[in-house]
């Protein structure tokens, strides 16, 4: 029995050919003028999803070797005759934009090289879970609404809740951090990420899925990094098992790491510039005297490329004024913190940090960010009754996605994109 959607149909005066497809491939149905199921085949419509019984026979030119001759067939769903995008696109017909294809993104994924990249994005997640199961993380679930935001800086989207004000996470950051006070000491997660701003680029989107961690007994921020280099090789290590075909190099350890003042001389030195000091949203996106621009990362990226042969470098010790007020500094009165980011094939995937878990520190660097304390106050009590020193990273696994299979946009990399133009389907 082969059940699936026809992709194909060439009808003939005496005999059919339909090429059916489902997860698993492509199979050719045969179907002479003297079936009983001749008139079923010959007026089929593409894409119509059927069930057909019959004798497997050897075939050496139909798909996989083998065709059926059916003896019964069943339209399970008849689709209309004029499909909104082409599920197959042949020869030098170019894709529908990819507007049209979101719309009918359900048409879109048909295909079976879309459907390869949602594959593609179990197998890496696999890996990752590995890593976790092994070093005996727990997995915890996180909500969605909170009182305040999560993170300063970033927009954030405000809804009604009932007789007051809340807003959707930023992150799951507040409460990973929760868990270390709670003595979960490694945990781990993945859910939805909601950031409200207005950017049109390839990588950004106004909600997406991330994966989290936080790990309790850390010495600073390098073992943060240490940790996530293990989940990356992990998950490297399942997808080349998987799709050996693919175009990824399992990375080595340790990956380079390289200081933002370090990563601003080398990238003078190849005349690669920083943007003006952000004042915009836009701007912030742009980079800066004290972050990097999607140029700088692309360039630094290509130099440790050609310097170390490596496709990952961490971009380590950002100043103060691109750090969350709960980053660790490196040091007491430092401008510098325990923050790094890591950048693979030229496109931010991570930021980390260790966390500030000192109560009269915390507030310190929540006012001097001009924050209101009465409003951080749940998230504030996580530290007043004892939590050992910590950090974690939030990882955008769909940039690794577009990344690893040279995607042009993060949203070709998500089942259902949601971004400042887009609310359905």
């Amino acid at each position: 029995m082969i059940q699936g959607f026809v992709q194909a149909l060439r009808v003939q005066s005496k005999i059919v050919f339909v090429i059916v497809r489902n997860m698993k491939g492509l199979t050719q149905l045969v179907v002479m003028a003297d079936s009983p199921v001749f008139e079923t085949a010959k007026n089929l419509s593409l894409e119509s999803v059927i069930r057909a019984t019959g004798e497997m026979k050897d075939a050496p030119q139909a798909p996989g070797g083998m065709e059926m001759h059916p003896e019964k067939i069943e339209v399970l769903s008849a689709a209309e005759p004029e499909l909104p995008i082409p599920v197959v696109v042949k020869g030098s017909d170019e894709e529908s934009e990819a507007p049209l294809r979101f719309d009918y993104r359900w048409l879109d994924l048909r295909k079976s090289e879309k459907a390869k990249i949602f594959k593609v994005w179990t197998e890496f997640e696999k890996g990752w879970r590995k890593y976790w199961d092994k070093n005996n993380f727990i997995q915890i679930y996180t909500p969605s609404f909170m009182s305040t935001p999560s993170e300063s800086g970033a927009e954030v989207f405000e809804v009604n809740y009932f007789d007051r004000k809340a807003y959707l996470a930023q992150s799951p950051q507040f409460y990973k951090q929760m868990a270390m006070a709670a003595g979960f000491e490694k945990v781990f997660m993945v859910g939805p990420v909601f950031r409200a701003e207005q950017s049109f680029t390839t990588r950004h989107m106004t909600e997406f899925t991330g994966w989290d961690f936080e790990i309790s007994y850390i010495k600073d921020h390098k073992d943060i990094m240490s940790a996530e280099e293990g989940m990356i090789i992990s998950g490297f290590k399942q997808l080349k098992k998987k799709f050996p075909e693919l175009n990824i190099t399992v990375p080595k350890r340790p990956f380079p790491k390289i200081t933002m003042l370090k990563a601003k001389e080398i990238l003078k030195g190849l005349g690669v510039e920083s943007p003006e000091p952000a004042r915009t949203t836009e701007a912030v996106q742009s980079g800066g005297e004290h972050d990097l621009s999607p140029e700088e990362e692309r360039a630094i990226s290509e130099h440790v490329l050609k310097e170390k042969g490596h496709e990952f470098v961490f971009i380590t010790e950002y100043h103060k004024s691109k750090s969350a007020f709960y980053h660790m500094r490196t040091k007491e009165g430092s401008d510098r913190s325990r923050r790094a980011d890591l950048l693979y094939r030229g496109v931010e995937v991570t930021t980390l940090a260790q966390r500030e878990h000192r109560i009269e520190v915390l507030e310190k660097q929540a006012k001097d960010k001009g924050m209101d304390l009465e409003s951080l106050k749940d998230y504030l009590n996580f530290f007043r009754y004892g939590c050992p020193p910590h950090g974690g990273a939030g990882i955008g696994p769909g940039r690794f996605i577009m990344k690893m299979l040279d995607l042009p946009n993060v949203r070709e990399a998500t089942y259902l994109p949601r971004d400042v133009k887009r609310l359905n389907p």
